[in-house]
């Protein structure tokens, strides 16, 4: 049985991608570097959809990041009935099962930890069908209000969160990562907000 993190890089207030901020919003330190190129070293499977493997195939096509070489070598699998092979990211298969359905077999099916890679809509689904165990959420000392494109949350489902743990890469802006076990919930209505009466539905 496998585990599945969504891995998440936000600003501030709470937007994955903004328009005219670079890679990392610019706040890219050696240390924040190190635990990356540690965290892609570990075994892991990623998974994503058809936006986001069309944008990042573009981007290492283009990029020198040094951690592209490796994101090469990671079995990754995009999910998607409009990409057509052969997919030029090297060791992509592609999916044109439908997504949770394959997802839930794969997390059956492998012990390999499995992450997703952007994909926020695919995020949203997952953590509506509840099957994501970890959140992994790096918070960068931005705020996009303006140019913000992508926003991580808006129409996903409440989220019980229990944090497992928390650090902060300071040099040379800090950037704050939280990793938490994700379960959904279905909040109450607190005892002081109004319900309506019969009436008040006709």
């Amino acid at each position: 049985m496998s585990t599945l993190t969504i891995d998440l890089f936000s600003s501030l207030d709470g937007f994955g991608g903004a328009e005219g901020w670079p890679g990392y919003y610019g706040k890219e330190g050696p240390e924040f570097m190190a635990w990356l190129k540690e965290e892609l070293a570990e075994d892991q499977v990623m998974l994503m959809g058809a936006n986001t493997y069309r944008m990042m195939s573009q981007i290492v096509a283009e990029d020198n990041d040094p951690n592209f070489a490796r994101m090469a070598e990671i079995p990754k699998f995009v999910f998607s009935t409009t990409l057509k092979p052969p997919l030029t990211w090297e060791s992509t298969g592609l999916v044109t099962e439908e997504a949770i359905t394959a997802i839930t077999r794969m997390k059956r099916e492998t012990s390999v930890p499995m992450r997703t890679l952007g994909s926020i809509t695919l995020n949203k689904s997952l953590l509506s069908e509840g099957l994501v165990d970890f959140l992994q959420v790096t918070v960068f000392p931005v705020v996009t209000a303006q140019s913000g494109l992508e926003p991580l949350f808006a129409d996903g489902p409440d989220l019980d969160l229990k944090l497992v743990e928390s650090r902060t890469f300071r040099w040379p802006d800090p950037a704050s990562q939280v990793r938490a076990v994700a379960s959904l919930t279905v909040p109450s209505t607190p005892s002081w907000v109004a319900r309506p009466s019969p009436s008040d539905l006709l």
